[in-house]
């Protein structure tokens, strides 16, 4: 009987990985289905507009179940958790440029909103970066 090496590391290893996965899933499906149900309240409590929150309620809820597919795979793709962290890396430079732009009238709550979606977002890369290096 010949044995066959595998490449493939086990499971554990990317439990990290998994689980920033999912909490980035969580965050970004809660603020989706938010955006997508209570814009125009949203809207006028950040200064935001609801035309604006509702295209990136949906893209957030669908990033969501991308995130959970991706995450629920037997082995984790390295070059789909590399597009996941460009994209988290998108968001939060589109989340600065908004503030510095001023590309809308934001109330402090909205500005407050922006930032610390922008720290979450860069948290959840730097997990999801932590644990593609532990999962080799």
């Amino acid at each position: 009987m010949t044995a066959v090496a595998s490449t493939a590391r086990p499971a554990a290893d990317a439990k990290l990985l998994r689980f920033a996965l999912k909490q980035d899933a969580i965050g970004s499906g809660a603020n989706g289905v938010v955006y997508v149900v209570v814009a125009a309240i949203f809207g006028e409590l950040f200064g935001l507009p609801a035309a604006f929150l509702y295209p990136i309620g949906v893209f957030l809820v669908a990033w969501a179940a991308t995130l959970l597919l991706l995450a629920a795979r037997p082995t984790v793709s390295r070059a789909a958790v590399g597009v996941v962290m460009a994209v988290n890396i998108a968001w939060v430079v589109a989340s600065v440029e908004l503030l510095v732009a001023g590309w809308f009238p934001l109330t402090g709550l909205g500005t407050a909103l922006v930032i610390v979606q922008a720290v979450v977002v860069a948290g959840f890369t730097v997990l999801q970066f932590a644990g593609l290096r532990k999962a080799g």
